[in-house]
């Protein structure tokens, strides 16, 4: 059964396992996400699902997203999330339009990825952002944290397009695999996953099966 849930990241904490080993976790809040709209290969092109995480006011829901909801759920159903994404899924059988995926989905033992938005850490030199050493520490190098080389010097004289350089770094699209559930808590819809997860506080998470296992 493919598996998949909205959250938002909490922090980090530790907790103890029954053998008494200590385990750093980060705290998630998933759901619960209202399932609002099933798409299949025979109309859409492809298998997914659209749910909606997070409450947002009637007042700050434009009339797209109020028509959405009509359309999907009806007239008499829930007001618009303040978060509606997709998770593309083989299998959508399982779930039904205008259902809630809480975080009892999952289970401690089970192996999730989770996809975020990275920290943003703006323009950044070569040696923070691709690893590169140092140059000599030497007085007079003149040289010690810049980039050096990048090309060749008259063939082909120029610089190849991809070379790693000094620009922006972060803020993009990371995924951690393989992330074991440590604790669920249905009740205060909180998921404990070992290890740490891209992105700041109160960033939004993706969470699926891990595709390794």
């Amino acid at each position: 059964m493919e598996k998949a849930i909205l959250a938002r990241k909490i922090g980090m904490t530790q907790v103890f396992a029954e053998s008494g080993t200590l385990i750093p976790v980060t705290v998630l809040e998933a759901g619960p996400c209202l399932v609002v709209q099933k798409k299949t290969e025979e109309i859409d092109g492809y298998s997914a699902i659209q749910v909606g995480f997070g409450e947002l006011k009637a007042k700050h829901a434009n009339k797209p997203l109020k028509g959405h909801y009509e359309a999907q759920l009806g007239s008499a159903g829930k007001a618009p999330n303040k978060v509606v994404k997709e998770f593309r899924l083989t299998d959508t059988d399982q779930y039904e339009v205008g259902s809630e995926i809480k975080a009892d989905i999952f289970a401690a033992g089970d192996f999730v990825d989770v996809s975020g938005i990275s920290k943003g850490k703006g323009y950044a030199g070569a040696i923070k952002r691709h690893g590169f050493s140092r140059g000599p520490e030497s007085h007079g190098s003149k040289h010690h944290r810049a980039l050096g080389s990048t090309g060749a010097g008259t063939t082909p004289g120029s610089v190849k397009k991809g070379r790693k350089k000094a620009g922006h770094l972060g803020a993009e699209k990371v995924t951690i695999q393989n992330l074991e559930v440590v604790r669920t808590d249905a009740e205060k819809n909180l998921i404990l996953v070992k290890g740490a997860v891209p992105g700041i506080k109160g960033a939004l998470m993706f969470i699926k099966n891990t595709v390794k296992n």
